[in-house]
């Protein structure tokens, strides 16, 4: 019989003598197999498989067997393909007939046993048989495991070598020899062989119920070995394998401690192989339905500090993701013992926290579907489900973002499969409504995903219009109580309790309550029609749907339903903030989630989505994509007649900025073939009435409609001129005033052609009428200017002299006014100042005068332009065809080039460009200041405009006048610089005094022209521009923050000294204003090198000196250093705010600047910077909130310090306090001086009263007067004793006790009390320099000192004379 096997440390222990009593089999013959050649190695192979299948299976534990068979093993690596493939055949062939084998021998020795008959020593010898036999199996099964395990990994060993040297290109695939060498199959047969050994039953080859521990610590090992492969894993046989030998080795055979530390050991190193090792706990439970191994894992984990996942954040995230796909295979083992793993949620790692709220998720989901058991263990699953969605509820408000992020997803992932009771849906709901406002992007993100989840999956029904379930709510409970008349009625609220488990459990149970909801749909639905008309007519016959119990559990989800609808609508204008967000994901999930509420119906949502348009103008292209997409979704169908109609109905109701925005998006829908042809003809459709039902605003809302997508392509306006022009200005536009309006417009965007064609139709025609409607009062006093502004524009773009009907326009309007022949008349009254003048004329008339007038000169001023870049770019097109055609013979081309040499030398091109802007400046200075023969018909009515405007008395009177006369008055400034530097000071008089914030607004916003036009007139002016920022109105302000933005960030305004009244808008009181500032500033930060950062100490230097509140103050220069983002700016400003210490003396700008200082982001540089900056602010560390913000700049230092850095900062730190504790000291020790001297100066002028008394009155009054002095030195004693023992008092007691004086000079040298902004008394000197003192508390304190004086006197007096 061999000796036994024993599993070595080492392949090469085998080597080894044994030096011990115990024997055991080693390799006594090692063969030299690097020595052989090829062919004799393959006969050697050969000859070992022909022993091994020849044999019995126990020959390998045969010595001469074993050897070789070791030594071939040991230089597995160097054999060839086909030695290896019939080495591994032959001994994994032998261990899969020594498996069956082994079942057999217990069957065998089971039968032995019961066949046994009456010789002894036939049953010892048989006895001895059976266990020698038992022993060759137990060592064979030993010996081939041993080298099987030991190829597997040599090979991978060489193989992982070979895949670091050189990458494997993958061969193109073909048919292998049967005997060919596939590694990655054979590695899979091995291994499965090594887990099928364990499964069958080896407790007859080792005596006990477990096998030996040298074995399976053997397999266990070499098995986790193999598991830190993450090629290997791959491989979904050798993967299965490796699962099933760690389950059977933990769960079957009881290593699991061992397995456990060692699954633990890898999830912590390795990220790849969680999933896997989550399998293997998994299929070891399924297998032998054990969960030991599992519940071991957990309890280890939930053991181990919290504190130590902290640092190991690479740990804490593979435990977590085991912890997840644990609860995903094992929901019911895990939920038994989640308690082990609740204490984590007070750790200080959010991945853990994550982690738990994730396994928490799974539980929900999958822990608790079943509905068999009794009905005690229903109840304690409920509550243990309960608890779980109470915890999720309470992580909500967790500290880390990430988590609360995390929490969110996992609700979503509730909602998706269901598992949120109707109970529970509107808490959800109101909680993820509240993480709207979170401050972190991440967690928003994550609400409105939840949200746009719960819309989903809601179960109250595909329509949650509050109205609906409102009167659906109203039938129910009338039924409710008709069929429970007897019974009180009980608040249904109960039922559907948020944390009742109860409820749940007696007999409601949450699948009741959703197929009611289902039922309860068609209900809501079926009223949805008299809803929309006439709520208060709702068919009072409704379905029946059940009993009373069945009618009460409809009513409570109704309710639940109607709380849902009225919480989506209330948190609509959260989603348009968001909307405004700039974060990217905030906008594109609240337009996602709002086109989700308006498919829902809920309230509101529609009006809200519109808000959306004026987001096509962001510069982030996926915000943009985002708007276009919903826009398509929600107006463009299928139906060209429905489009139109969702279209034009957005025009008629959209604002001006909506349409802008609209005009926008339809031009570009129309240049990529969005909006189709079948949608324009629709539109021209409702245009002309030709379907039925439209009104005379749809129609002008499809003429709009029509403009917009002309503007992308002018053609689309080509095929109904007539119409335009017969609807448009018909009897139709009596009925809609707007529609002539918006006429003028399409007549202004037709192309050149189109032009042309109704010039030569109907050009007179539509001529008469445009005047018509500019010089009639046909239209209203709030539509006709709207519709003259486009009129005039619309003349002067089709008209062939514009000039001309110009001029006609004005003198209609003119004479609209004026009977003939008063012109002059009202002129000289003008000059004269009379303010009758306007008694003979209409106050509405002379308004729409001017209008006429400024607009036309605005209009022939960009016709002068137009014309001017019409003769540019033919010019440009000769030159470039000029260029092209060089085709010509040799001397053209040479008499070419000559001429073109004297036209460059004689600089006649420059000069025809000189002579072009030459005719351009003299046409355009004609227009208001008139040509050589004298003024022109506007230049005439520019200096009564000037004086109308000036006469402020009639201004006043007229408010409509007042307007509309500045209005005009910008507009000829405009046009001429002359007239605008005449009336610059009137400009910004009324812009200043106006009463009216509408002329102050509409100025205002002309500045900003006049700053565009005529920069250098108005740059003396930049102060009183920025002074519109302090308007009171908000209309102003707002316009005022929204020029000058475009004037700064279009750098057509340099950023003067003046940006600090810009940067107090940050805290204006109106949110719109407050948002514009932020908006300047934010995109003043991306220009060049930032210029926040250089006007930083300017504002600083500014905002300190003004009365600002120390919060808002805070407010505005943490959002201003904020966006400075460069650490070179950082380092510089921490240089430039230490430097503004040094010729500071005021404590609040100490303050200010040391509350910059800690809002700097410090880095080692700028850390250093400020420590060696240390003199120019140690003067100022005696303020302790200088100090505390000193502190602040350390604590951050702190985090990111390395060791080095960090002690330096500890160093600086104990510097800075011990000049902290000494500059107090020194101030104490000043005032305490400052007192001393004060008794000292009083002390003198009590002496000399003393001697002035003595020499004058007799020996009663000195008696008298020294029993005074006695106690005045006493309470002179006491206080100095009093100040030296608590130098602290110093500043306690804002008034001394006063004392008698004994002349007028104590009065006149009295002492001076000046309060501090602390709240503190600093006693000083007469003879010394005052600080923060000021006149009237000086005198005060004179007077007190006369009047303590004259009492004194007074008193001594009396009492001489009682004497």
């Amino acid at each position: 019989m061999a000796p036994p096997f024993i599993f070595p440390q080492t392949l090469t222990s085998l080597e080894e003598d044994d030096d011990s009593d115990y024997t055991r089999l080693t390799v006594h013959n090692l063969f030299p197999i690097s020595s052989l050649r090829p062919s004799e190695l393959e006969e050697f192979v050969k000859g070992l498989s022909f022993d091994l299948s020849d044999k019995e299976l126990f020959c390998v534990e045969e010595q001469e067997i074993f050897d070789r068979v070791y030594s071939l093993v040991k230089g597995f690596a160097t054999l060839s393909p086909g030695c290896k493939f019939n080495l591994v055949e032959s001994l994994r062939s032998n261990l899969s007939v020594l498996l069956p084998n082994v079942d057999s021998l217990s069957r065998s020795r089971g039968s032995l046993s019961r066949d046994g008959g009456n010789d002894e020593s036939a049953e010892r010898d048989d006895e001895q048989l059976g266990l020698d036999r038992v022993a060759s199996h137990r060592n064979s099964l030993k010996i081939y495991s041993f080298f099987l395990v030991h190829i597997v990994l040599i090979e991978e060993s060489s193989s992982s070598g070979a895949n670091n040297a050189t990458k494997v290109v993958a061969s193109s695939r073909k048919i292998l020899p049967v005997n060919s060498w596939n590694w990655q199959a054979q590695r899979g047969k091995i291994l499965n062989l090594i887990a099928n050994s364990l499964e069958i039953n080896l407790s007859l080859l080792f005596g006990s119920c477990d096998p030996d521990e040298n074995y399976l610590s053997f397999i266990v090992k070499n098995a986790f070995v193999l598991f830190e492969n993450a090629l290997l894993l791959k491989d979904s046989d050798t993967k299965d394998a490796l699962c099933r030998i760690i389950g059977s080795c933990a769960t079957k055979y009881h290593y699991t401690a061992q397995s456990c530390a060692s699954i633990l050991h890898l999830i912590h190193k390795y990220d790849f192989a969680v999933t896997h090792l989550a399998d293997a706990v998994a299929g070891a439970e399924k297998k032998y339905a054990d969960g030991s191994m599992a519940t071991s894992l957990i309890r280890d984990i939930g053991r181990a500090n919290p504190k130590s996942y902290v640092k190991d954040t690479v740990g804490a995230e593979n435990i977590g993701r085991f912890l997840i796909e644990l609860a995903d295979r094992l929901p019911k083992l895990i939920s038994t013992n989640i308690g082990l793993l609740v204490p984590h949620f007070g750790g200080e790692s959010y991945k853990i926290r994550n982690a738990l709220v994730g396994v928490l998720g799974k539980l929900i989901a999958k822990a608790f579907n079943d509905v068999e058991g009794e009905v005690s263990s229903k109840s304690i699953r409920l509550r243990t489900k309960q608890a779980m969605l109470e915890i999720l509820l309470e992580r909500c408000r967790d500290v880390s973002a990430y988590t609360r992020s995390r929490v969110l997803q996992v609700w979503s992932e509730l909602c998706e499969e269901h598992s949120i009771s109707i109970g529970l849906w509107n808490e959800v709901a109101a909680v993820a409504s509240g993480r709207l406002e979170d401050k972190s992007a991440l967690v928003r993100k994550s609400a409105l995903n939840l949200l746009i989840m719960m819309l989903q999956h809601n179960p109250f029904g595909p329509q949650l219009r509050a109205a609906s379930f409102e009167a659906t709510l109203e039938q129910y409970k009338k039924k409710l109580n008709e069929l429970s008349p007897n019974c009180p009625p009980e608040n249904s609220d109960s039922l559907l309790s948020d944390n009742d488990v109860s409820g749940e459990v007696s007999g409601v149970e949450d699948e009741e309550i959703e197929e009611a909801s289902k039922n309860q749909d068609s209900f809501t639905d079926s009223c949805l029609p008299h809803v929309d008309n006439e709520t208060h007519q709702v068919d009072n016959t409704v379905p029946d749907v059940g009993n009373v119990e069945q009618t009460r559990t409809l009513v409570a989800s109704l309710k639940s339903g109607l709380r849902f609808s009225k919480c989506m609508s209330s948190i609509m204008p959260t989603l348009v903030q968001l909307m405004a967000s700039s974060s990217s994901s905030d906008v594109e999930n609240s337009i996602l989630l709002l086109m989700r509420c308006r498919q829902f119906q809920i309230d509101e949502a529609e009006d809200c989505l519109r808000k959306m348009l004026p987001l096509v103008f962001s510069q982030d292209k996926s915000i943009y994509e985002a708007v276009e997409n919903a826009f398509i979704t929600i107006y463009i169908r299928k139906n060209p007649v429905e489009t139109a109609r969702n279209l034009l109905n957005l025009a008629i109701d959209s604002n001006i900025g909506d349409l802008a925005a609209l005009e926008f998006i339809l031009g570009a829908l129309v240049s990529k073939g969005d909006i189709t042809a079948s949608m324009l003809s629709a539109l021209w459709d409702f245009f002309c009435f030709n379907i039925s039902g439209t009104t005379a605003q749809q129609s002008r809302g499809a003429l709009s409609v029509l403009c917009m997508a002309a503007k992308s392509s002018p053609s689309i306006l080509s095929s109904h001129l007539q119409d335009i022009v017969d609807i448009g200005f018909g009897r139709w536009a009596k009925v809609e005033t707007l529609l002539a309006r918006t006429a003028c417009l399409a007549l202004h965007r037709l192309s050149e052609e189109d032009k042309k064609k109704l010039l030569s139709t109907s050009g007179n025609r539509v001529f008469g009428i445009l005047e018509h409607l500019v010089c009639s009062f046909s239209l209203p006093e709030n539509i006709w200017y709207a519709a003259a502004d486009r009129a005039i524009a619309a003349l002067f773009s089709i008209h062939p002299t514009p000039e001309s009907i110009g001029a006609n326009l004005v003198k209609r309007s003119l004479k609209s006014v004026f009977d003939s022949g008063e012109e002059s008349e009202v002129q000289t009254d003008m000059d004269s100042g009379s303010s009758n003048v306007l008694t003979t004329v209409q106050v509405a008339k002379l308004s729409r005068y001017l209008f006429v007038v400024s607009h036309v000169a605005m209009n022939q001023l960009v016709n002068i332009e137009t014309c001017v870049r019409k003769i540019q770019k033919e010019k440009a097109k000769k030159e470039k065809m000029a260029a092209e055609n060089k085709n010509l013979d040799e001397n053209t081309a040479s008499d070419a080039q000559k001429d073109e040499g004297i036209n460059s030398e004689l600089g006649i091109a420059a000069s025809e460009d000189a002579m072009l802007d030459n005719l351009a400046e003299r046409a355009e200075k004609e227009i208001v200041s008139g040509g050589h023969a004298g003024k022109n018909l506007i230049g005439h009515c520019a200096p009564f405009l000037s004086k109308l405007c000036r006469n402020f008395s009639v201004m006043q009177k007229y408010p409509a006048l007042h307007a509309s006369g500045m209005l005009a008055l910008c507009r000829l400034m405009i046009i001429d610089a002359e007239f605008c530097e005449s009336n610059l000071q009137l400009l910004f008089t009324v812009v200043e005094n106006a009463p009216s914030e509408t002329v102050r607004s509409n100025c205002t916003i002309a500045l900003g022209d006049l700053a565009v036009r005529f920069p250098n007139l108005l740059e003396p002016w930049t102060e009183n521009m920025y002074a519109r920022l302090r308007d009171q109105s908000v209309s102003v302000r707002k316009n005022a923050v929204l020029v000058l933005s475009h004037l700064i960030l279009n750098d057509m305004m340099k950023v003067k000294g003046y940006i600090n009244e810009m940067a107090i808008r940050l805290e204006d009181e109106d949110e719109r204003i407050s948002n514009l500032a932020r908006l300047f500033f934010h995109e003043l930060s991306k220009k060049g090198s930032n210029p926040i950062y250089n006007l930083l100490p300017d504002i600083l230097g500014k905002l300190s000196c003004q009365n600002l509140e120390g919060e808002s103050f805070c407010n505005i220069m943490q959002f201003l250093i904020g966006s400075i983002k460069k650490d070179k700016q950082m380092e510089s400003l921490v240089d430039k705010l230490c430097n503004r210490f040094t010729g500071v003396s005021d404590i609040k700008q100490w303050e200010y600047i040391s509350y910059c200082l800690s809002q700097l982001s410090f880095t080692e540089k700028s850390m250093k910077r400020l420590m060696e900056s240390f003199k120019s602010y140690e003067h100022v560390l005696s303020e302790d909130i200088v100090m505390d913000h000193f502190r602040t700049i350390i604590n951050k230092a702190k985090k990111f310090a390395k060791p080095e850095l960090k002690s330096n900062i500890e160093e600086y730190e104990e510097k800075m306090n011990k000049c902290h504790n000494e500059k107090k000291e020194q101030v104490v020790t000043e005032k305490n001086a400052q007192a001393h001297q004060l008794k000292v100066d009083n002390m003198g002028s009590f002496m000399e009263a003393k001697e002035e008394v003595e020499e004058s009155g007799d020996s009663e009054i000195t008696q008298g007067n020294g029993t005074d002095e006695d106690e005045d030195e006493e309470e002179e004693e006491e206080e100095e004793e009093e100040t030296v023992e608590d130098p602290k008092n110093v500043h306690s007691n804002s008034k001394p006790k006063p004392k008698p004086a004994k002349s007028r000079t104590s009065s006149d040298e009295a002492s001076e009390v000046t309060e501090l902004e602390s709240g503190d008394s600093e006693v000083q000197s007469s003879n010394l320099h005052l600080r923060d003192a000021t006149k009237s508390r000086i005198k005060k304190s004179v007077a007190r000192s006369q009047n303590t004086y004259s009492e004194t006197s007074s008193r001594r007096t009396t009492r001489s004379k009682r004497r």
